[in-house]
């Protein structure tokens, strides 16, 4: 279950791998390889088998790609991983900084017109290929077999857990009626689901193949009468057989393509999430296709009164794994003997005294001093420091419960702060009190509160690079889409959307700063004298302290000051009845008013 430290490929290891890469790139006659981290599933997270990404170029970040030439390998990586990138590659990789450049972009500036661009399509979407297309309209864009496959002598196994169900006293909804209720509004006569988050709430099963993230690997075909073709491994579905009925027919997941060629039109397919090779299979068998949004995305994202019941329920139990860490954080910190690995033994185990945790939710990032700049570092044996005096550490982390997700990150300093990490953490601080606190029609998207979180930033002349805001599942994946709150989030907020509020600051080479509550969207209690619009605010899932002495009360005004003194005041009163003795006295004193 829990986290392990082995340090990840080492930059040596990239400089043969891509000579044996390029190698096979001059055999098939193609001058670009494409990389993506990515499998033939589309979801966010890959298994072992297909971290290809990782394995050629030593990159561990949840999300990247590369692009091999036979002179240069751009790896493109977001604003999380700028500084991750430059620690853990070769300098055989040149890391480019997306989405700033696009790859379309920079393919012209590297590649002379005329060249040959291999892509494997099972790891592309329709959407990512029709858009090299039409930007790449002077070179040949070709499918071919994955040429890392090729090379990768002891690539791992297929994952081969069994599916298991989700109780309904979870799911809060029959997968009969889901499937019915979706199949009404098809406007096809069926629908290709990839998201293996999509299946897994579909028909209210989870699985063991990805790591943290309980979702079974399988495609589906849904069709208007509501029953559905789940293609699978051997034997995976074996143990949901019952749970699934007559009106879910295994199948094999060598026989997918095939039932894809077979399917009468139109066929809807998600673009953003299809596979390039299941389009093109569909288009040689002349089978009608419609292109509109993965059915299950948006019902998933709202979820029901049970999957809310649950959610608040997980936080309670995680709040008091994490009170328990922070009280004993409190006390060993200061010793000067703990290390970035010993913090998130301790928590994990915290969060296994609860006797619920199915897993961690991702792997916890703990970064001491200036690993806190590090957006998503993840600690292992060759990186791990001793955490010091007066530094900020920052740690990221969350569980996985039958009943809910949790994700939380707290700051908190390690001795004593300066007036600089003071300043940068009460303006961090305001920046979630500020989205925590907004109420907003119906109809607004994510991208319109984003700015909210870095108001109190930009007035100091500071921001971060990533999104203020993910979705998060129900005992699903911890980054769900389609809701967030970032600067290119439109999707409509909508009643039961779970998400993060984690504003922060990073100052490389010196700490990172964030702080994250969950929070789920609900309609708003009307206001004496407003009109009749409809309105919705945020419910806060998450209720852990914050640490007090990294706040400036100077800079807080009335408004922020009562709402960190109501939210405490709330965490106690929550919290305080499950705990005793040591961390029931820490809390109290955590959860003091200003």
């Amino acid at each position: 279950m829990f986290q392990t430290f082995e340090s990840q490929s080492s930059p040596d290891q990239g400089p043969p791998r891509l000579v044996r890469l390029r190698d096979r790139m001059a055999q098939n006659k193609v001058d670009c390889f494409l990389v993506p981290r990515a499998d033939a599933h589309q979801g966010e997270y890959v298994a072992d088998r297909d971290a290809r990404l990782e394995w050629l170029t030593g990159f561990s970040g949840s999300a990247g790609f590369c692009a091999v030439l036979n002179h240069i390998a751009g790896i493109f990586v977001d604003g999380r991983y700028r500084v991750q990138v430059r620690a853990e590659v070769a300098d055989v990789f040149t890391p480019i900084p997306w989405p700033e450049e696009q790859l379309a972009d920079w393919l012209k500036a590297n590649l002379p017109a005329g060249r040959t661009i291999a892509f494997d399509p099972w790891l592309h979407t329709v959407r990512e290929v029709n858009q090299l297309q039409t930007a790449l309209t002077d070179y040949t864009l070709t499918p071919i077999e994955n040429l890392v496959d090729a090379i990768w002598d002891d690539q791992p196994a297929p994952p081969s857990a069994p599916f298991f169900a989700q109780p309904l006293a979870q799911a809060g909804e029959p997968h009969a009626e889901k499937r019915n209720r979706l199949a009404t509004d098809l406007d096809a006569q069926s629908a290709i689901i990839t998201l293996p988050d999509s299946i897994a709430w579909l028909l209210n099963i989870r699985g063991n193949d990805i790591p943290r993230n309980p979702v079974p690997q399988a495609f589906a075909i849904l069709d208007q009468s509501g029953k559905v073709a789940l293609f699978a491994g051997d034997g995976k579905a074996r143990d949901v057989l019952d749970h699934l009925g007559a009106e879910v027919e295994i199948r094999p997941v060598a026989a997918f393509l095939d039932a894809v060629a077979a399917l009468p039109g139109p066929v809807r397919i998600d673009p953003q999430s299809c596979p390039q090779i299941i389009q093109t299979t569909l288009q040689d068998a002349d089978v009608a296709v419609l292109e509109k949004r993965d059915p299950c995305i948006l019902p998933k994202a709202r979820k029901n009164q049970t999957e809310i019941d649950g959610a608040r329920a997980a936080h309670e139990r995680d709040g008091i794994a994490m009170v328990q860490f922070l009280a004993w954080l409190d006390v060993e910190a200061p010793k000067g003997t703990l290390s970035e690995i010993d913090v998130v033994r301790a928590l994990e185990g915290f969060r296994a005294q609860t006797n619920a945790l199915r897993d961690i939710s991702f792997d916890t990032i703990c970064g001491a001093g200036p690993h806190g700049a590090i957006v998503h570092y993840r600690v292992n044996e060759k990186t791990n420091r001793t955490i010091g005096l007066n530094e900020l550490l920052l740690v990221d982390s969350g569980g996985q419960y039958v009943d809910g997700t949790t994700d939380i990150t707290r700051t908190v300093v390690i001795g004593t702060p300066d007036a600089e990490q003071r300043a940068c953490y009460t303006r961090v601080l305001q920046g979630m009190i500020a989205v925590s606190r907004a109420r907003f029609p119906k109809g607004v998207g994510g991208q319109h509160l984003d700015a909210l979180a870095r108001a109190p930033l930009w007035m100091a002349g500071l921001d971060y690079d990533h999104g203020t805001g993910h979705g998060v599942g129900s005992y699903l994946c911890v980054h769900e889409g389609p809701q967030g709150i970032s600067r290119r989030s439109t999707v409509a907020l909508e009643p039961g959307m779970i998400l993060s509020n984690e504003p922060g600051y990073y100052r490389e080479g010196a700490f990172g700063i964030r702080i994250e509550n969950l929070i789920v969207v609900r309609d708003a209690a009307p206001i004496a004298g407003g009109d009749d619009r409809a309105m919705l605010d945020f419910e806060t899932l998450t209720y852990v302290p914050f640490d007090r002495q990294l706040i400036d009360t100077q800079l807080l005004s009335t408004q922020e000051r009562d709402w960190i003194d109501r939210y405490h005041a709330d965490t106690l009163q929550q919290l305080a009845p499950r705990l005793d003795d040591a961390p029931l006295a820490w809390l109290r004193r955590a959860c003091a008013p200003l």
